[in-house]
């Protein structure tokens, strides 16, 4: 059997007549930039995460950038953020001129919130948590009183975490701005690059708005630097229909989580991710199903040839292991050895009963096989 990581053509399969419409409806009209599809794609968003507004972008890179833009940081200043996570975060932060500085993860793949107060300095002016995999990292409601109290900027990267709850309050809502991406395999995916900045503070939408679209406001008055960040009108005008679906897909996410807990769970050489029931306080959406597994590299050969696409996220390093960026200074001891058994196995709501039964006993076959 043959399980891909992530089936394109099968989701497009899918609701293959709606997208066409969608698409012959936009470019009959000639609106491709900057109209009213996606002005009604950011009001439905921010209606869904729970903010005033939300500004589309042309990507969560760009999304990020901006926000730290529009938070007014710059050439020397420094953002505390972790080093699990795609280069684009550290990446952000870089092109400003500013310094992440990295803290290590806690057990939940995510920032050790208990490691951050003592990585501030004077030079400290911002803090990106990473809410990875859909899942909010534990704590948060700690992170944001050091924020506030040590009067530091709070920016999520929730690229991989729409929909992902904690207390109830949704990613991207804790601090200032919240970033998302819509790549074609996130949570909320278009065809092609697409992200948004979510916030509650209307001063700072507004600087958004003008540095997407090279520093104009709502006429042709320049009135800033900007860039040239705008999310197509196509892919909002997608994104909203596909925003109809996030429930559902979100729900069946959770169900083949579920499933891969319930069939891997009594194997010891495996650490899985928890289960959707297992905290009350989580809503966790399982962009990824990442675990960590002992002979991991002899365990993912072993399933590719079984026809099961398992996949090292960033190709097995974080951004402090990529000795070319030179971030490699810092001890992440937690990192670093997650890095050493971490994989992914196939996460998206098309994946059949079938499909999953198949990973799981596949697995199980290995260690049976193998110990």
């Amino acid at each position: 059997m043959k399980v891909k990581f992530f089936d394109y053509p099968l989701q497009f399969k899918i609701h293959e007549k709606e997208y066409m419409e969608i698409i012959k409806n936009v470019l009959s009209r000639g609106h491709y930039i900057l109209c009213e599809d996606l002005k009604r794609f950011e009001e439905n968003l921010a209606h869904y995460v729970g903010t005033t507004y939300a500004v589309g972008v042309g990507n969560c890179t760009e999304a990020l950038l901006l926000s730290l833009l529009a938070a007014d940081i710059r050439l020397g200043d420094e953002v505390i953020t972790v080093a699990h996570t795609f280069v684009a975060t550290a990446e952000a932060i870089k092109f400003l001129g500013a310094k992440p500085v990295f803290v290590d993860i806690a057990e939940d793949h995510n920032m050790n919130v208990d490691l951050v107060e003592a990585a501030i300095t004077e030079k400290t002016k911002a803090i990106i948590p990473v809410q990875l995999n859909g899942r909010i990292c534990s704590k948060m409601d700690k992170l944001v009183d050091i924020a506030k109290r040590r009067n530091i900027t709070l920016i999520e990267d929730s690229a991989q975490s729409l929909g992902a709850k904690y207390r109830g309050k949704m990613a991207g809502t804790f601090g200032l701005a919240g970033n998302f991406s819509f790549y074609p395999a996130k949570l909320l995916g278009t065809f092609g690059d697409a992200g948004a900045v979510i916030t509650n503070d209307e001063e700072f939408a507004e600087k958004i708005r003008m540095l997407r679209n090279h520093g104009r406001g709502s006429g042709t008055e320049v009135g800033m630097w900007g860039l040239n960040c705008r999310m197509d009108n196509l892919h909002a005008a997608i994104l909203d229909f596909k925003l109809k679906l996030l429930p559902k897909w979100l729900d069946r996410r959770r169900e083949i989580a579920s499933l891969y807990n319930d069939g891997l769970s009594e194997i010891r050489f495996l650490r899985l991710p928890p289960a959707p029931e297992d905290d009350s306080e989580y809503y966790d959406v399982y962009q990824n199903y990442e675990i960590e597994a002992e002979q991991r590299d002899e365990l993912v050969e072993f399933l590719h040839r079984q026809g099961i696409e398992a996949v090292l996220q960033w190709g097995g390093k974080g951004v402090h292991q990529f000795t070319a960026l030179g971030c490699g200074t810092t001890a992440l001891p937690r990192t670093d050895e997650l890095f050493k058994k971490a994989l992914m196995l196939p996460m998206y709501p098309e994946l059949t009963q079938k499909q999953i039964t198949y990973i799981v006993e596949t697995i199980r076959d290995f260690y049976h096989s193998n110990n």
